[in-house]
């Protein structure tokens, strides 16, 4: 574990029984509050899929799911995200809106404060009208869900109050390119540093479309976020001193994104998949949606240094003695 990050003097404020109850208070607090917001209705979610549909998440491309072969010899992978499965299911199940807890596997994750085998997520998605395909819809989906978090934030506080985050008022909105041209010497993880540390809470858009160096700001799967339409809400977490993304989301591709996207990838073989075969045809929904790590939020707003202090997964023999003995207790 190269990038890992021991706070001198680290003390959880938090015993292990008291952290059970605000991971619990978390979590039941930030799902009830963003259903109600963005009226959404809860679902139940696939572990695995038929990679043969073309559902599951390629993430940036380089990443491989994890998967497994039955007793018939059929091929199941192990979800990466649900980012295309959500607008299948909300046209399936004919809702305005859904929501779902997001359990999958990535083994090919460098493992970190922030990083972990096993990644838990909100996944939700809701139907939009074209005339909602703009940056300003986008930005005020955004800003309620800040919102969500911000009163979340003070839920949790009140009841643990030697806690002490506190979010800013308002979230600060750049793209990218706006980005590259006020820190064009820095590289991508230096520019998101300085921005969000600069605001405290962050959303930067458009991710996926090439820069001035010819290169993303970040990789992007070329099916499902429309480029022009997406970001990463990310907030400065002064404990670990770093730019900590808690959600992606975006406007989904519509059939004019997704060939554009799929021909800047070189990888218009997928246009054969049936969920491409869906959208190339206009038989799923516009939506609007992305994930929520609920690891991550748990993290920050109790003020952990580790993920594993809030949630069960795998670390090295050698990598949990060094966390104990920097008053690291994983769960």
């Amino acid at each position: 574990m190269k990038n890992i990050v021991l706070v001198k003097n680290y003390t959880s404020k938090l015993d292990v029984y008291e952290t059970q109850l605000a991971i619990k208070l978390c979590k039941d607090t930030f799902e009830s509050l963003l259903a109600k917001e963005l009226d959404l209705m809860r679902v139940t979610a696939p572990l695995f899929v038929d990679p043969k549909t073309g559902l599951n998440d390629n993430l940036s491309g380089k990443e491989d799911a994890v998967s497994f072969k039955l007793p018939s010899n059929k091929d199941l992978e192990i979800v990466q995200s649900l980012a295309k499965w959500k607008r299948y299911a909300l046209n399936k199940y004919n809702a305005d809106g859904i929501y779902t807890d997001m359990n999958a596997i990535r083994m090919h994750e460098d493992l970190d404060n922030i990083h972990s085998v096993y990644v838990d997520q909100w996944d939700w998605e809701k139907r939009i009208a074209n005339e909602d395909r703009t940056i300003e819809y986008l930005k005020d989906i955004v800003s309620k869900i800040y919102d969500v978090l911000k009163t979340t934030q003070n839920i949790i506080h009140d009841k643990f109050p030697a806690l002490n985050n506190i979010l800013p008022d308002k979230i600060h909105f750049i793209t990218s390119n706006e980005l590259e041209d006020l820190y064009p010497n820095l590289t991508r993880k230096e520019r998101e540093y300085e921005i969000t540390k600069k605001y405290g809470a962050v959303f930067l858009m458009c991710i996926g479309n090439k820069l001035k160096d010819g290169e993303s700001h970040d990789g992007r799967a070329s099916d499902y976020d429309d480029w022009n339409l997406n970001g990463d809400l990310l907030v400065y977490y002064e404990l670990l001193d770093i730019a900590l993304e808690l959600s992606s989301m975006g406007i989904r591709v519509n059939k004019e994104s997704l060939l554009a996207q799929l021909k800047e990838k070189k990888e218009e073989y997928k246009l054969t998949l049936p969920y491409h075969q869906s959208i190339i045809n206009n038989t799923l929904p516009l939506t609007i949606g992305g994930g929520i790590g609920q690891s991550r939020i748990c993290m920050y707003l109790l003020n952990k240094a580790h993920i594993g202090e809030v949630q069960v997964s795998y670390w090295d023999k050698e990598d949990i003695e060094l966390f104990k003995s920097h008053n690291i207790s994983l769960l």
